[in-house]
């Protein structure tokens, strides 16, 4: 069997190829040279820290030239869930630990099913919503760092899981799992997403509007891929200029997905105006009540209350009673009938 190996240092690529060559026809090369894959490989194996932009983007590259392996096998040293989702958003097939027992990734290439190994390595593939909704919002935030087209299908596929899902099974094992395994931004976007459906289906939404809104939830924060990380997750309080830039996001993700012919208006509008607030004090066009879509009402309110409800390094998650508390509070800024259709969202659903 021959297999392709990727990796972004020479450390890496000697020590797989040293190792595979005993049992495989190998060949290998750094990310950080020209694409070369000469044949098409029955598998590849891929070890690299994609936490870095360049790496990311040397994958994608290569991503059509080694769709046709049967086994893309990521060996992944920052077990994170946020590397492991952008393992599988890049086409992995199997992602495993970095530092894992050889023997363990010779079983994987040599499993005719190519998945027996990753059973009992400690990373499965995943199969479930909210991975799969996490790789989507994965591939998006790369897509957009990397000044590339977004696939616009993933959201609403994904958004059709998540409703299944929380139809299923409720919020609050939605709110749950994705409290454990994700952080920061990703894990904002599948609390609203989670959130905004459990709002959309306890308001009888049909089928067409709860996409409309599930998609839009995903697309939501879109634009805060142009915004530093290390603002976005500041531990503590943003002074003004940074405060100023994270409010671009709005329309910045309007802005970027606007290129895409086939985004509805009405997603537009609402990735756009999610900070907008009925007396006209939220950015960035200072709309009022009028103005104001039913549709970005409702994500607004899922927003704040998946705002309030999330884990950060710098503060602790607050109780739904308390965050449903908070949005009872902001009168006159969302709609007073909506926070009310909310409480059994937030408190019993």
């Amino acid at each position: 069997m021959f297999v392709h190996v990727l990796a972004d240092t020479s450390d890496k690529l000697f020590g797989l190829c040293s190792l595979l060559e005993r049992m495989f026809t190998v060949a290998g090369e750094r990310l950080d040279v020209q694409a070369k894959l000469p044949y098409a490989p029955a598998a590849v194996v891929v070890s690299a820290d994609l936490r870095a932009l360049e790496n990311i983007a040397a994958l994608k590259r290569r991503a059509a030239r080694f769709a046709k392996a049967n086994k893309r096998i990521f060996l992944v040293e920052q077990a994170s869930h946020l590397c492991i989702s952008q393992a599988y958003a890049l086409g992995a097939t199997l992602v495993l630990p970095g530092k894992l027992e050889p023997i363990k990734l010779v079983a994987a290439l040599a499993d005719p099913a190519g998945t027996e190994a990753g059973s009992t390595s400690g990373i499965s593939q995943p199969d479930d919503a909210v991975e799969a909704a996490a790789n989507v919002v994965a591939s998006m935030f790369t897509s957009i760092t990397l000044g590339e087209r977004i696939d616009v299908d993933g959201p609403k596929e994904a958004g059709r899981k998540i409703t299944n899902r929380i139809s299923e099974h409720g919020l609050s094992q939605w709110l749950t799992t994705v409290r454990r395994h994700h952080e920061g931004t990703f894990q904002h976007c599948l609390l609203v997403t989670g959130v905004a459906v459990d709002f959309g289906l306890s308001l009888g939404f049909r089928k067409s509007d709860l996409e409309r809104l599930s998609t839009a939830a995903m697309f939501h924060d879109i634009g805060k891929a142009r915004i530093p990380v290390a603002i976005l997750d500041k531990p503590g309080r943003l002074d003004d200029n940074e405060r100023a830039l994270v409010e671009t996001h709005p329309s910045t993700g309007y802005d970027v997905l606007k290129e895409h012919g086939n985004i509805s208006p009405e997603i537009l509008d609402a990735v756009r105006h999610h900070h907008e607030y009925l007396d006209g004090s939220g950015y960035p066009d200072g709309l009022c009540a009028e103005n104001i879509t039913d549709i970005v009402r409702i994500l607004t309110i899922s927003d704040i209350f998946a705002a309030l409800i999330e884990h950060r390094q710098y503060k602790a998650a607050m109780s739904r009673e308390a965050a449903y508390g908070i949005l009872c509070g902001m009168r006159g800024k969302l709609e007073k009938a909506l926070v009310a259709s909310f409480k059994d969202v937030a408190l019993t659903r």
